[in-house]
């Protein structure tokens, strides 16, 4: 009796206890819950000054969709910053890029993070994007980045300078190129330069052999990685144009000129000021100019070509800003869903090519009816849709090919090169030694 009396009174006292928890669970959710602080996310991006607004107020726009999340914003990184940053472990959230050329080197070297199974998770197709950018934010089939708008490259050219020097229309060869730049360029009495027809030095604003290269249909490499600039007749052809133009100048004519020219993203830039009557720039400058010297009278084209490749023009260079989650930053599922905003957002892409005049990365925002009509704007969007328009390789040394040919660039047009076949022949086995090393070759 004494072991059924202990054990009825152990199952009151479990009975009472349950119902006392009960009571207190009953209490608890009852209770107002505390509100929880939204996940604090950084993310890095090129941009300052007004772009850097611009892209801070689409930002908003996705931080006031979401309370569970507060998104800081810190313009003015460069890749040397990024890659600084992963190194020593203390990388953003979400980190953002201009040189999509170094897609390679994030990828390979797992800094960057596959986003494959988050595009899978979310059911967003790679056709959402255009062949371009798929191309450029991948390597070996890690698509570690994903494209923030895209940018091609275009003339630009002073309408009222034209009219003065008796033209009506744009060069759509090199050859006619020359021929304009020497009509339109004004010198001072000591021969210095006063007004450049056009500015052909290598590392002057935009003036890169990326931006060339298609232009002459210079190849970077072979079938089998291996590089050609020795071999692709379009690089010489494009050298020894570039050396006559800069010789006809004057190289130090030309190095006076650059150093009195100002910062490239400030309303002194020379084209802005009619200092400059025909440059190579990117479509952003339409937004520039827009904002600083609206009144100019200028007008875009497509830049000129080889005459000996008609089929050529049209089209041009094309990359563009590329974003990704770092592997050793934190925060990962409220990151992509930044990502995924920033880069297939119809709206967003469309505000941001308004405010920036970048070209939209997405087939839907390509056609989107918010984008503001610009027939100056539109060039970049025909170059960008060019069947014929390319940009570099992809490698797992990312840019660091592209800096060596720069070196040897920026010797040859000061005219400290002997040969330049020699000099092109020496710069093929150091590439091809530089990605033998980092043990990828292009895909």
């Amino acid at each position: 009796m004494k072991r059924v009396a202990t054990a009825a009174l152990l199952v009151a006292a479990l009975t009472l206890a349950a119902g006392l928890i009960g009571s207190a669970r009953s209490s608890a959710s009852a209770a107002p819950r505390a509100k929880q602080a939204p996940v604090k996310l950084t993310l890095w991006v090129g941009w300052s000054a007004r772009e850097l607004n611009v892209f801070k107020k689409v930002v908003a726009e996705f931080d006031k969709a979401r309370p569970n999340i507060d998104v800081k914003v810190v313009g003015g990184i460069n890749d040397e910053k990024i890659i600084a940053a992963m190194r020593g472990g203390n990388a953003p959230d979400v980190v953002s890029s201009f040189t999509s050329s170094n897609v390679g080197n994030f990828c390979a070297s797992g800094a960057w993070i596959d986003l494959g199974p988050y595009l899978q998770r979310a059911k967003i197709a790679l056709s959402t994007f255009t062949p371009a950018t798929l191309y450029y934010t991948q390597y070996k089939g890690n698509r570690c980045a994903l494209p923030v708008l895209a940018d091609t490259f275009g003339l630009y050219y002073n309408k009222k300078l034209f009219k003065d020097a008796g033209l009506t229309a744009p060069p759509k060869t090199f050859e006619q190129l020359t021929e304009y730049a020497k009509k339109l360029t004004k010198k001072n009495a000591n021969g210095t330069i006063k007004v450049a027809g056009y500015n052909p030095v290598f590392g002057f604003y935009q003036n890169s052999a990326a931006n060339y290269g298609p232009l002459w249909g210079a190849k970077w490499t072979n079938p089998k990685g291996a590089s050609t600039l020795a071999t692709s007749p379009g690089w010489s052809k494009l050298l020894r144009w570039q050396k006559s133009l800069v010789d006809w100048y004057g190289y130090k004519n030309l190095v006076k000129y650059n150093a009195g020219a100002g910062d490239e993203f400030a309303a002194s830039h020379p084209f802005e000021t009619g200092k400059m009557a025909m440059m190579m720039d990117g479509e952003w400058r339409v937004a520039f100019i827009e904002a600083e010297h609206p009144e100019l009278d200028y007008a875009t084209a497509p830049m000129p070509v080889d005459s000996a490749h008609p089929e050529l023009y049209g089209a041009g260079y094309v990359n563009g800003t590329i974003i990704g989650i770092p592997k050793n930053g934190k925060n990962r599922e409220q990151a992509w869903q930044l990502l995924r905003y920033l880069t297939t957002n119809t709206h967003a892409l469309a505000v941001l090519s308004n405010g920036l005049r970048n070209v939209p990365s997405t087939r839907a925002s390509l056609k989107s009816k918010e984008l503001k009509p610009d027939p100056r704007f539109d060039t970049f969007l025909k170059v960008f849709a060019h069947p014929k328009s390319s940009t570099t390789p992809i490698t797992a040394v990312g840019s660091a090919y592209q800096d060596l040919f720069t070196s040897f660039l920026a010797k040859y047009q000061a005219g400290r090169v002997g040969s330049m076949q020699s000099g092109l022949r020496n710069l093929d086995k150091q590439i091809d030694k530089q990605l033998k090393q980092a043990g990828g070759g292009v895909p």
